[in-house]
């Protein structure tokens, strides 16, 4: 463990008592929302971002140690394990170099060498890689040849016979050929030579077909400067079998290397040998170490995409909500129609239909006709426009359009990604079984510029287009990432869990599909919650989920107006201690000018010494004081 935690703080550049605290929360069953928002003091303020990185890493090198001894176990009971082999796992830093050196000592399949060994040839490829023998390798092979040795049925057998000194040196050095294949010292040798001189190509399967990777029909760059959005661009060329790729190394050096390790002066296994490692690199290590090396480049490229996709993910679901409008959702479209739906303030839909301004009809004026009256009717303050196909049309017809509406009309363009998916979902019928599939769309794109958060958790986070190579990339990574975004976004805002839909406090600290289902049916069977603590009625929500969770819920007009708030259960008294020594009790918190008086004060309050008098951590204390000043 202490290795793993010194690694982990030298990669993430944070103190080893940080990795140290927080591998402990983590194992006790603490979520990242809930370590980083209420166990500051813990492990020193790490963000959500960080505590994250931290997590995946620790799994990673926790998988390394098991693969690590079960390595050594393996190689031990085959009776081979020395300390130059614990040594080389001990010191490994990936799995890929824990694998290089338990290669070796792998059950292998059938292959040229292992039908060589059955044959009892290990002893003169010995001989051949030693280099000390005088007498002639084809006289020394004579002794090999087995087949009036063996049984007229075994004789039939390509895989037992041995008929000729060349079929016994051929053997041998096929034996031979795989052990150099299989040196771990060899292989992150030329591993490293790759990196630092190879270079990957990319050609044109047909250059005369026209297709977006025309840019790449010719092209090389140095493996150790690619970029990775071009190495996914590649990819893609690769898997549409538009580019053949292939990566240049150098094969001179590579092989002067080995033959330096392995030939020991002019003998006459000189010629045999440098045949050998030809036949091995080519054979064996190069297409084993490219398909490493193309793994390696894009597993590095998938990290670094798969980390800008859930930036743009956080950037999307933490939009600004536009609050107590109107708006009217514009699903733009060609020959289908634009979809059109209208929702109140609360989210409700009033009213929905479907009109033609685009090509094929261009009925601008039907559409101006249908279009205006709803929006005097039900005093339509925002247009939100979808921006998918049609959508470039669309925000012409609208612009002009609401130069006729009598009061003030603006309009906006709103990601629609995911808007389909969600239309056809299980939840979408659930919501609106009366409500055509096209038509929820529509609503989608107006109930997500209302609040983005509370829509775009109903989609599943692939669905939400955050990326242009986002389908290229491990798909489970990116869910899993996705997912711990969506996690950050919404424990960071809370949730109203008095209107919260199961999709939303799903995704709350603590709280699981099953238990959000439950949540809702026992809001439904005993009206509003009035305070935190009615939530450990509520089916299999137990003490550890209500410590997870009861933070990031917010109750907004209970009994407890702490509980409007991100202050914790855990830290009412201790507020309260606060707002006694300020002259204050939680319930001015309701009074608006009492609020603006408290807010003065917290904000000229010494935070070390207030810690100190009441016996708390000073992170904490901020966060508490920062709550209380938010405006509501």
């Amino acid at each position: 463990m202490d290795k793993i935690v010194k690694m982990i703080a030298e990669e993430l550049n944070i103190k080893p008592a940080q990795v140290e605290n927080t591998i402990k929360l983590i194992d006790e069953g603490n979520t990242i929302p809930f370590i980083a928002r209420y166990r500051k003091e813990v492990t020193g303020g790490l963000s959500d971002e960080i505590l994250r990185d931290l997590g995946e890493r620790l799994n990673y090198l926790r998988n390394l140690e098991q693969r690590k001894e079960e390595v050594i176990k393996s190689i031990d009971e085959q009776g081979k394990l020395t300390d130059e082999i614990l040594q080389a796992v001990a010191i490994s830093k990936t799995l890929a170099e824990v694998e290089d050196i338990y290669r070796p000592y792998k059950q292998k399949k059938k292959t040229r060498a292992t039908v060589a060994k059955a044959k009892g040839l290990e002893p003169l490829a010995k001989i051949i890689l030693e280099q000390k023998e005088t007498i002639s390798i084809e006289e020394i092979a004579k002794n090999y040849i087995n087949i009036n040795k063996l049984s007229i049925e075994d004789q039939k057998n390509k895989d037992k016979v041995v008929a000729t000194t060349q079929d016994a040196i051929q053997g041998a050095l096929d034996i031979i050929a795989e052990d150099i294949s299989d040196n771990a010292t060899y292989r992150k040798a030329i591993k490293r030579q790759y990196y630092r001189e190879g270079l990957i190509q990319t050609k044109a399967i047909n250059e005369e077909e026209a297709s977006n990777y025309e840019m790449y029909y010719e092209y090389s760059e140095a493996i150790k400067y690619i970029p990775s959005h071009r190495i996914l661009a590649i990819n893609r060329g690769e898997k549409e079998n538009f580019l053949k790729i292939k990566l240049e190394k150098p094969e001179e050096k590579i092989l002067a290397f080995m033959e330096k390790d392995l030939i020991k002066g002019e003998t006459q296994f000189t010629k045999l040998l440098k045949d050998t490692i030809l036949d091995s690199f080519k054979r064996l290590i190069e297409p084993s170490i490219e398909r490493e090396i193309r793994s390696d480049l894009t597993e590095k490229a998938e990290e670094k995409a798969i980390k800008v996709f859930g930036q743009n993910a956080k950037q999307l679901l933490l939009g600004a909500p536009i609050k107590g409008k109107t708006v009217m959702g514009f699903d733009p479209a060609y020959r289908t129609g634009c979809k059109i739906a209208i929702i109140d303030e609360t989210g409700k839909v009033l009213d929905y239909t479907t009109i033609y301004p685009t090509q094929p009809q261009n009925d601008v004026e039907g559409a101006k006709k249908e279009l205006l009256p709803l929006i005097e009717k039900h005093k339509v303050d925002m247009i939100a426009i979808g921006n998918g196909t049609a959508s470039r049309e669309s925000e012409i017809f609208v612009a002009q359009m609401i130069k006729e509406v009598s009061h003030p009309v603006h309009y906006t363009i709103v990601s629609e990604a995911g808007a389909s998916v969600y239309s056809a979902s299980k939840l979408a019928t659930q919501e609106y079984p009366d409500i055509n599939v096209s038509i929820r769309g529509a609503i989608s794109i107006a109930r997500r510029l209302q609040d983005p958060l509370a829509e775009l958790v109903k989609i599943d986070p692939k669905a939400i287009g955050v990326g242009q190579y986002q389908h290229d990339v491990n798909q489970k990574k990116l869910a899993q990432s996705l997912t711990g975004v969506v996690e950050d976004s919404v424990n960071k805002v809370g949730v109203d869990v008095n209107t919260a839909t199961p999709s939303l406090l799903s995704y709350v600290s603590g709280i699981n599909t099953s238990i959000a289902k439950n949540i809702v049916t026992y809001r439904d069977e005993n009206g509003k919650l009035k305070n935190r603590k009615q939530l450990l009625k509520v089916p299999k929500l137990g003490k550890v989920a209500f410590e997870q969770c009861a933070g990031f819920l917010r109750i907004l007009d209970g009994d407890n107006p702490l509980e409007i708030t991100a202050v914790h259960p855990e830290s009412y008294e201790v507020t309260e201690k606060l707002l006694a020594n300020l002259g204050f009790e939680k319930n001015d918190l309701k009074n608006k000018e009492k609020l603006e008086i408290l807010r003065n004060k917290l904000k000229s309050i010494s935070i070390a010494n207030v810690a100190k008098e009441l016996d708390i951590g000073e992170m904490t204390l901020s966060d508490i004081i920062e709550e209380l000043i938010k405006p509501r």
